[in-house]
């Protein structure tokens, strides 16, 4: 049944309302003023009978009409329509509204993600150069001077908290800056192009290791103060007066062809190669200033693991026992 714009359904689904009492009785059939104006209202109950009726709760054809169908299909954005505002459902959100600023625009999907990954890959960068620059850096080994334990195109690890919280001790394995003409005549390998940019970044971020251009690896065989001598070929090292047996050695290899006999100066290292006769270290340069020790500053950091490659990956140890009987420089 189709319900007239003025028809009105009560709660149990009857057209209209009966008229009740005995004025309902007396409504004539020839059409009274009462009858034209609708339905009497019984005594005793005014105008709160009729105000009953336009309850909301009262269904009406206007009133099942959405806001959509009353507008001919379109959104009301009148000053009558009452609006709920949207309760902001983050922190950020919620912090925007107390300063009476609208929600964050959301970006999306893509766009986060592409966001976060570069988030991510700086981090990573930062993060990689600050280990790089403070912990841990990676060398190339250049040459053969420390042969067996290192060969050429091995890659260390070397910790830059030694020299620093941490001391440096007899046996260590060091890689230092060239405090000048130790590296003559030894040419590192020159790449050219792109490939030498992309590897002076990926060398700078700490990506790549350092190449041989101003850097060497020995051993520490004397410390400041120390008195480290030979009396030349078949004779062992000594340090404060004590003989040392060198396990490290390469095979064949003798603790020094050349005589020598020196005091390590304040702040100094006495540095040797393993590969003693393919070495030159601290001995070939007794004429220099120092007497062929290197500065403490130079020092870049001590190598402690082999990381490549990785059939002979190892932790470089301290050889303690070699020197465990060596007494301090009196």
């Amino acid at each position: 049944m189709t319900l007239g714009p003025d028809d009105e359904r009560t709660p149990d689904g009857a057209l209209g309302r009966p008229a009740r009492g005995p004025v309902s009785g007396q409504v004539s059939a020839q059409g009274s003023e009462q009858g034209q104006a609708g339905a009497a209202v019984p005594p005793g109950r005014g105008e709160t009978e009729q105000t009953s009726m336009h309850e909301p709760e009262t269904w009406t054809a206007d009133a099942a009409a959405t806001p959509a169908d009353r507008n001919d299909g379109k959104p009301a954005n009148g000053p009558d329509e009452a609006t709920t505002p949207v309760e902001p459902t983050g922190r950020a959100d919620r912090r925007r509204a107390e300063r009476g600023q609208g929600p964050r625009r959301r970006t999306s999907a893509g766009g986060s993600l592409l966001r976060e990954t570069g988030i991510i890959l700086v981090s990573a960068l930062v993060l990689s150069w600050l280990i790089k620059t403070f912990l841990v850096q990676a060398f190339f080994i250049p040459s053969s001077s420390m042969y067996d334990t290192l060969l050429v195109n091995d890659r260390i690890m070397v910790s830059k908290l030694t020299p620093g919280p941490f001391d440096l001790e007899r046996g260590d394995i060091v890689v230092f800056k060239d405090p000048g003409g130790w590296l003559d005549g030894q040419e590192p390998e020159v790449t050219t192009g792109w490939r030498h940019t992309l590897n002076d970044v990926l060398t700078f971020i700490g990506l790549y290791p350092q190449d041989a251009g101003e850097h060497l690896v020995k051993r520490v065989i004397g410390l400041p103060g120390d008195r480290v001598a030979c009396d030349g070929p078949g004779e062992p090292l000594t340090v404060n007066g004590v003989a040392i047996d060198e396990p490290y050695l390469a095979a064949g290899a003798m603790p020094s062809q050349l005589a020598f006999d020196v005091t390590v100066p304040p702040d100094s290292l006495w540095v040797m190669g393993d590969n003693r006769q393919s070495s030159r270290d601290s001995r070939a340069h007794l004429g220099d200033a120092g007497g062929g020790s290197i500065p403490l500053g130079n020092v870049v950091g001590k190598a402690f693991v082999l990381v490549w490659p990785l059939d002979h990956a190892e932790v470089l140890h301290n050889p303690g026992e070699t020197f465990e009987d060596v007494p301090d420089p009196s």
